[in-house]
């Protein structure tokens, strides 16, 4: 990886169907239907709307041998229509589902977590080492079932680790941990090594981005010293609907395209899925852009791990640095929630200064690299100093190391933005310069979609990289200044670095969904977004339901036709709940936990 400059990672191309992945191909883009699979024409329509979207590949769900029999029922009448997109079949818990579908398909997608290892308990078990072995012989011999079928039917895999759903096993060697999702896949990579099997896809999903990241960079990384280059598909799971789930998704995948990592993705929406396709489009031409674009000339600090994503230690500054939660600072102000916590103000000789929003009186000049002077002599508490990396001198390092109370704001107009941010800080630890830095980044987008695609793509990498101290959305364009500021706000939280309103983890939904989750999710916002710290998680089924909860506060899960179970946590507290009773149910649980405030 350069750290610097964009460069896609090379890896093996696959075969699926007439459409291969990874190599020298595009990165390909891709969806899941959330009809039932056996309701053929109904998956057949939303297969073309797909489709016709723009999708390279269509997954659809396959829970069991009925459904993986409907498939060929599915890839018929699409043929007979005249579409020849690739399908890839979605199976959780019944391998041998997975292996009628290799027959019928041109890909296959299980989970390592609940292929041949029993549906999770949470509960910790203590394998010796010889036991550990066992496991991972009889994990060996029902893939190989698997890999004989697909070679036999020139049909594709994808590994697919969900932090949500990762075995017992791997829980109790490794902890649920980016480390143990990482392995929970190298499990099933060796067994294709070993095997001479090339048409694997892997990817690694979380609905917290931070763990996401961190994961795939540590499956990388073991793939890299065992020499392994299969292709990537990636994806925030659970993402949700609206702002938060583009948003949110665009932090997570933006990250890792921004590294060069990525040969197919796929925006989880919970809305109807050929709406994840523009938006998957958008994100990815964003970064693709880059390709071949100017050099940055950046030194890597020693020392520095990628792995690790810490935060950059800081001086603090007032309410910057030091480990604080990073600020927001806005152009401007409309007069309308939310507003950020610092605003760009002028005075009457045009002196530029970063205004407190809720005290005024707290006015700090803002300088230029042509203003140097005019910094040395101030005598104000606290200051800023705008500049970029191409303006790194000695002078600015003298300044930089020198003036009491300094926040540096830093600016990229390169096409290439975070490569250039991070050789700037990469400079500050090489100089061991602990200035704290605020990135202001400007884009002049018409349509809020591509605004917040394109700044949480960017500001999103620097946050998980542990860089930033505050954030700075300029935008030229017409876009009202609260809905800038909000986009800021969500970027912080997409990225876990502040909580600033009810976060919703809701799955896309698909032909496991026993309810409407479109209105579901909107019943659940209406009566509790105003619980600005907690985290909810909104649930199609309990494939991935009590394990990625367990990063919320609180879970709503499809249980079966029109009921639904809640959750504190990971544990169930009320069962099989009508689901026009839930949402009451659901009120009632958090007010008995003591985390409910009335509107």
């Amino acid at each position: 990886m350069d750290f610097f400059n964009y460069k896609r990672r090379r890896t093996t191309e696959v075969r699926i169907g007439k459409t291969p992945l990874g190599g020298d191909n595009p990165i390909r883009i891709q969806s899941m239907t959330n009809t039932p699979t056996q309701e053929v024409e109904k998956s057949v329509e939303q297969c073309i709307r797909i489709i016709e979207a723009g999708a390279d590949y269509v997954r659809l769900t396959a829970q069991g041998t009925r459904e993986a029999e409907s498939l060929a029922a599915i890839e018929d009448e699409l043929h007979r229509r005249g579409y020849r997109t690739p399908l890839v079949a979605d199976i959780h818990f019944n391998p041998h589902v997975a292996e009628v579908a290799a027959t019928i398909v041109e890909k296959v997608r299980i989970n390592p977590g609940n292929f041949v290892d029993s549906a999770r308990t949470f509960k910790h078990i203590d394998y010796t080492d010889e036991e550990y072995a066992a496991e991972l012989q009889r994990l060996r011999a029902r893939f190989i079932r698997l890999l004989d079928i697909c070679r036999e039917h020139h049909t594709a895999i994808r590994i697919g680790v969900n932090h949500g759903s990762l075995s017992d096993r791997i829980m109790s060697r490794y902890g649920d941990t980016p480390a143990g999702i990482a392995e929970s896949c190298m499990e099933f990579l060796r067994v294709c090594r070993d095997e001479s099997f090339p048409d694997v896809v892997i990817s690694i999903k979380a609905s917290n981005t931070a763990v996401m990241v961190k994961s795939v960079r540590l499956l990388l990384d073991a793939m890299e010293k065992e020499e392994m280059h299969y292709p990537l598909h990636l994806g925030v799971t659970e993402a949700g609907e609206g702002e938060d789930g583009r948003i949110k998704s665009a932090v997570g995948i933006g990250t890792l395209l921004a590294d060069g990592i990525g040969d197919t993705i796929r925006v989880s929406l919970s809305e109807a899925p050929e709406a994840e396709i523009p938006v998957a489009r958008k994100l990815v031409d964003y970064i693709t852009a880059r390709a071949g674009h100017p050099a940055i000339r950046g030194e890597k600090a020693e020392g520095y791990d990628a792995l690790r994503m810490e935060r950059r230690p800081s001086l603090a500054v007032g309410n910057i640095g030091g480990g604080k939660v990073p600020v927001t600072i806005a152009d401007r102000t409309d007069g309308k929630e939310p507003t950020a916590d610092y605003t760009l103000t002028h005075d009457a000789e045009g002196h530029a200064f970063i205004t407190a929003s809720n005290e005024p009186s707290k006015r700090f000049p803002l300088f230029s690299t042509d203003e140097l002077d005019r910094l040395a002599a101030c005598s104000a508490e606290q200051k800023f100093l705008q500049l970029s990396y191409a303006e790194l001198n000695e002078r600015v390092w003298t300044a930089l190391s020198q003036t009491q109370g300094l926040v540096v704001v830093l600016t990229s107009q390169h096409l290439n933005p975070v490569g250039e941010c991070r050789a700037f800080f990469h400079a500050l630890l090489n100089r061991d310069c602990p200035v704290p830095v605020v990135v202001r980044l400007s884009y002049n987008d018409s349509q809020l979609e591509d605004l917040q695609l394109k700044a949480a793509a960017d500001f999103g990498a620097l946050l998980l990289d542990g860089w930033v101290d505050g954030i700075w959305l300029n935008h030229t364009g017409e876009i009202p200044a609260h809905k800038i500021t909000a986009c800021m706000y969500g970027i912080l939280q997409a990225s876990r670095q502040r909580m600033s309103k009810t976060e919703y983890i809701s799955c896309p939904g698909c032909g496991r969904t026993l309810f409407d989750l479109t209105q579901t999710i909107a019943r659940v916002k209406a009566a509790t977004s105003h619980l600005k710290t907690l985290k909810i998680g909104i649930m199609g089924c309990i494939v991935n339901g009590p394990g990625e909860m367990a990063d919320a506060d609180y879970g709503y899960v499809g249980a079966g036709r029109n009921r639904i179970s809640l959750y504190k946590g990971k544990t169930c507290i009320e069962k099989n709940i009508p689901e026009e009773e839930a949402v009451e149910h659901l009120i009632a649980l958090i007010k008995k936990e003591g985390d409910w405030t009335e509107p």
